[in-house]
């Protein structure tokens, strides 16, 4: 189904749930509070009651089949992200191991990465800004690149290149 079908199905839903929702209140109005009631034959009446009655069941079966699909769809997302979120890390690890990282600047630069700041980085790991700095710089000569920002550019590069063709040492 094309993403134009789909909205005419979603609208189309609403639209005919609106529309019976105002012919009940419309209905409930004219029995309860007027005599204009009185005027329309009882056939003309419970047809009118019909028709409300099934544009409300198709509006309901609709939005069940549309929400199933929703989240089956989002299923699908979900397991997707995970896919992407193991190519990235097995990606580091590839580079890391290629710029032959030592365990430590593999921790100082995966923190890097997530964005924690050269502090944050000393308190995670439990040792000082110095080490910290030391240890980025030398990331940074190993990597070929000048900053945090060069480094993580990098690694969206590497994700965003297509046929499998990798950037370049920077």
């Amino acid at each position: 189904m094309t993403k134009t079908n789909r909205g005419f199905l979603v609208w189309g839903t609403v639209a005919i749930q609106v529309f019976c929702a105002i012919l009940f209140a419309v209905n409930f109005i004219l029995e309860n509070f007027t005599t204009y009631s009185d005027r329309f034959p009882w056939h003309s009446h419970e047809l009118v009651e019909i028709g409300t009655a099934i544009g409300l069941l198709l509006g309901s079966v609709l939005g069940i089949m549309l929400a199933r699909r929703l989240l089956s769809r989002n299923d699908k997302v979900e397991a997707q992200l995970r896919v992407v979120s193991g190519e990235f890390q097995k990606l580091l690890e590839e580079n890391f191991d290629g710029w032959g990282l030592s365990p430590s600047e593999r921790d100082v630069a995966y923190f890097a990465i997530k964005g924690l700041s050269n502090h944050e980085i000393a308190d995670v790991r439990g040792t000082s800004e110095g080490t910290v700095k030391a240890q980025m710089n030398a990331v940074y000569k190993k990597a070929g690149v000048e900053s945090r920002t060069q480094l993580l550019g990098y690694f969206i590069e590497e994700l965003m290149a297509e046929d499998g063709d990798s950037a370049e040492n920077p």
